[in-house]
């Protein structure tokens, strides 16, 4: 089936069902069969590059994306697939750091269609763009392919790679209803990335987490490298832009590399994603490529300054980890004269008291709810009443947009707008603000 135009393309995929909008629990059977014989039927395409995998409760895309930066920085060609998307489906898979084009994602689609229809096999959504972009980098000939998982492990429909480098950024309570309610549940579930003579690298010094990485490793027979251990972060400070780093990997030690994005957190991604860098060359990058593609890193969304008077900066935080981060950042990284106010919407499933607790302890005038535009927003009383609850004041919207304009008219120029507790959110108003629009159906 060849589809005439994009949008007949995305129509089709929206057809499909979409656990990121309706998020699964743990009643569905899972398997990751239907996935294995779509490859087979497509000619194994995931077979024809090596890959490095990563998961993580919090900061598995930036680091994902720093990993695809620095290797596309040693000359390689990279494919990349994360999730989600912020203004564009097309945005999830990428060559050398550039989305595929409308005309791409549209025959990759069209192969999709043509391959569901020949096997009978019905994927869902986010199985679809898994499966077009191990496609897509074996049509390209990749030398690497870099994969985000998109929920967990063991079970995620991009859990079909056999990855020589596999990486565990951290583990928080998120998507308990899906991985279980406990660290060492979650945890056990994101191992099961790892596989047998190949090297595993754990990025938090949880000791829960660190626990069930070598118990899976010395199952499998899987070389483990542990933060503390095998490599280490030395500096971690602020700086003018950003932050100012020192990094000892088994390979080198890197010293002050400036760091072009804001937050602590930020700091253990990218030691991760160098360390996961050297662990798939198995060799040192060297300062050049390090300094550089450290210094000019972008991602869009996290802790993102997008105006200056009033200065207002959007994040994903997502879940109670994200929103603490969030929280130690804004003093060091956006310090104002002014007021600070904050446009706050989440998503069923969340503990909105952890959620809105320490944004209430760092000092907002204003918390301006309103609901992402999901249908598993959560309702924005509920929100409003956490916000009350631990003292703060919460002003009900009818929409993301409604908030962010209120916010914005009664703010001066030294003053501070931050927006989160959604990527969704996130995605609205970054789109609004930069002009960007939303071309994800």
């Amino acid at each position: 089936m060849a589809f005439r135009s994009y949008s007949d393309a995305l129509a089709w995929l929206e057809a499909h069902v979409d656990f990121e909008r309706v998020a699964p629990n743990h009643q569905d059977v899972p398997s990751l069969q239907p996935i294995h014989d779509t490859l087979a039927a497509l000619g194994e395409p995931h077979r024809d590059y090596p890959t490095v995998h990563l998961t993580g409760t919090n900061g598995k895309g930036t680091t994902t994306t720093l990993v695809s930066a620095l290797l596309t920085a040693t000359g390689l060609r990279v494919g990349t697939f994360t999730s989600p998307d912020l203004h564009a489906v097309n945005e999830r898979i990428a060559l050398a750091g550039q989305s595929i084009t409308d005309d791409e994602l549209r025959g990759l689609l069209s192969r999709m269609a043509d391959v569901e229809k020949a096997t009978g096999i019905a994927l869902t959504r986010f199985e679809i763009l898994t499966v077009a972009a191990l496609l897509h980098f074996s049509d390209e000939g990749v030398d690497v392919g870099v994969i985000e998982v998109g929920l967990g492990g063991t079970w995620d429909s991009t859990n079909v790679i056999d990855s020589s480098v596999a990486v565990i950024t951290n583990v928080d309570l998120d998507h308990t209803a899906v991985l279980g309610d406990t660290v060492f549940a979650i945890a056990s579930d994101k191992v099961g990335i790892f596989r047998a003579d190949a090297l595993a690298i754990v990025g938090t010094y949880d000791a829960v987490v660190r626990d069930v990485a070598m118990a899976r490793c010395a199952l499998l027979g899987t070389t483990l490298w542990m933060v503390g251990n095998e490599f280490q972060l030395l500096r971690n400070d602020v700086a003018v832009g950003g932050r100012l780093l020192s990094i000892r990997t088994p390979f080198a030690t890197y010293e002050d590399v400036l760091l072009s994005l804001h937050g602590i957190h930020q700091g253990d991604n990218s030691t991760t994603a160098l360390v996961a860098t050297e662990a798939f060359l198995d060799r040192a990058l060297g300062d050049e490529i390090v300094h550089e593609v450290f210094s000019t890193f972008k991602m869009p969304g996290r802790l993102e300054l997008l105006t200056r008077h009033p200065m207002i900066v959007v994040d994903g935080a997502h879940n109670p980890a994200g929103v603490r981060a969030l929280a130690a950042t804004l003093e060091g990284a956006f310090y104002v004269e002014g007021e600070r106010r904050c446009v706050l919407g989440m998503l069923n499933g969340r503990d909105v008291d952890d959620m809105v607790r320490p944004l209430v302890e760092a000092g907002f005038l204003e918390f301006h709810v309103c609901a992402p535009s999901s249908p598993r927003a959560m309702p924005t009383e509920d929100v409003a009443a956490a916000v009350r609850k631990y003292g703060g004041v919460a002003i009900e919207h009818r929409s993301p947009l409604a908030a962010l304009a209120y916010a914005r008219e009664h703010s001066g120029d030294d003053d501070l707008i931050v927006v989160a507790g959604s990527l969704y959110l996130v995605a609205e108003v970054r789109g609004a603000i930069l002009k960007i629009a939303d071309r994800r159906t």
